[in-house]
């Protein structure tokens, strides 16, 4: 990426509003020369107008960067089509139900894909009363560890943080059907269905 904005992508989502370079400039307090400029890459929006510029455009700042709208098609919200995200930097578990831009630590995160959780990150499950009761045969070391289990069900999201040097097991409700994840910080994200 040349610049942080591109005049392109800029002028698509002004002409997305239904505005001119006139009615743009106006509304951020600028002239139409000026965002003449900036769509035809001949100069840059300064970093103080981008928030203006986000708003009377309709997007975020994210998206205004990134040069388009983000639509949310998951409205209905079943968290069983929730996103993980892990930064590398700091460990923060963040999640979301449909699209998102996500970042942490000044790093863009994409979307964790689950693999099947079998051989050495297969999850153990067992029922013990009215809870599920998660477990790994995983190496539990500052080096190479679980970083969480999580299930996940229709309606749900219970996660449980897990250190080094910790069990790596965890108990749950026992709700229905659900998702169980393992995170394993050096081989990503492990999933099994719960019957």
């Amino acid at each position: 990426m040349e610049h942080y904005i591109s005049g392109p992508s800029l002028r698509k989502l002004r002409e997305n509003r239904s505005l001119t370079q006139r009615d743009l400039g106006e509304r951020i307090g600028v002239s139409d020369k000026a965002v003449s400029k900036w769509e035809t890459e001949r100069g840059l929006p300064d970093l103080t107008l981008l928030e203006p510029l986000s708003r009377a455009l309709g997007v975020s700042v994210a998206e205004l960067l990134a040069g388009e709208r983000v639509v949310n098609r998951n409205r209905g919200g079943n968290l069983k089509r929730l996103s993980f995200y892990v930064c590398p930097v700091c460990g923060n578990v963040l999640t979301g139900v449909g699209e998102a831009s996500v970042s942490c630590c000044g790093i863009a995160l994409p979307a964790l894909e689950a693999d099947a959780a079998e051989n050495e990150h297969a999850i153990s499950v067992e029922q013990v009363e009215n809870e599920w009761w998660c477990s790994l045969d995983h190496p539990m070391t500052k080096d190479h560890f679980i970083s969480f289990l999580a299930l996940v069900t229709d309606d749900r999201l219970e996660l449980v943080k897990l250190y080094p040097e910790q069990e790596c097991a965890a108990r749950f409700s026992r709700r229905g059907k659900g998702i169980l994840y393992a995170y394993c910080n050096r081989h990503g994200l492990f999933s099994t269905r719960m019957k």
